[in-house]
């Protein structure tokens, strides 16, 4: 982790995962409403938005606080012990709450309700399977780039693109998401009850990336020897 102080990479953290919330939930809102129907191209284009900004905020906000904006992030990162258990804990509170800020103001931007709860079930084994496998997708890119940080931003935004069309579940990937996206009956919405199954897969992952992935990515070049 970086030397920055601890306010500045929560605020870096608050800032970019509203951002990110903001262009899911908001580009879903646009999709939705110019697709005249279709689906397949609404969700092309919520896609194309999401992975387009996740290149933007990781190249922003890496710098600062490592741009993790997902609380799966930051418990594998944890686990690792390149960041401690209690500021991963604030990370986390901050990561849901901007999230959820991040729809509120997405909402105000196209004249929603503000407050809203999502209807879209998104439940089932397949489901839970896409999240676990987008999850760990996710994390295996970002250790693959850690010797080489630069490609970061961009191959985290490739993977997000990609995983949205090769899981069943649009590869929400991230905790924080999740609980944000209960929280709105747009494109981009998931019901509440549907929401702890994915969460479980995605932390899950994160255990299981952090288990396969220490010997493929070391931390140490000792450890490649």
């Amino acid at each position: 982790m970086n030397g920055a102080p601890f306010s500045r990479r929560l605020a870096a953290e608050a800032i970019g995962t509203a951002f990110l919330l903001m262009a899911v939930v908001g580009s879903g809102a646009m999709a939705e409403r110019l697709a005249d129907g279709n689906t397949a191209i609404a969700l092309l284009a919520n896609t194309i938005a999401t992975g387009a900004a996740l290149i933007v905020l990781i190249s922003v906000f890496a710098p600062v606080s490592g741009a993790h904006f997902n609380p799966a992030v930051t418990f594998f990162f944890a686990l690792r012990s390149e960041i401690g258990w209690c500021e991963a804990a604030l990370y986390v509170g901050m990561q849901v709450i901007s999230a959820i800020v991040g729809v509120w103001l997405a909402h105000a931007m196209f004249a929603m309700p503000i407050l809203e709860i999502s209807e879209k079930l998104r439940n089932g084994p397949s489901q839970w399977l896409s999240e676990f496998v987008a999850t760990l997708g996710l994390l295996m890119t970002i250790s693959g780039c850690a010797k080489k940080p630069d490609t970061t931003p961009t191959l985290v935004g490739l993977y997000i693109t990609a995983a949205y069309w090769f899981t069943a579940s649009t590869s929400f990937a991230n905790p924080a998401v999740t609980v944000a996206r209960a929280l709105t009956d747009s494109f981009a919405g998931i019901a509440p009850s549907s929401v702890a199954p994915f969460i479980v897969a995605q932390f899950f992952a994160a255990f299981v990336a952090y288990l396969a992935l220490g010997r493929l990515f070391p931390l140490t070049p000792e450890a490649d020897l």
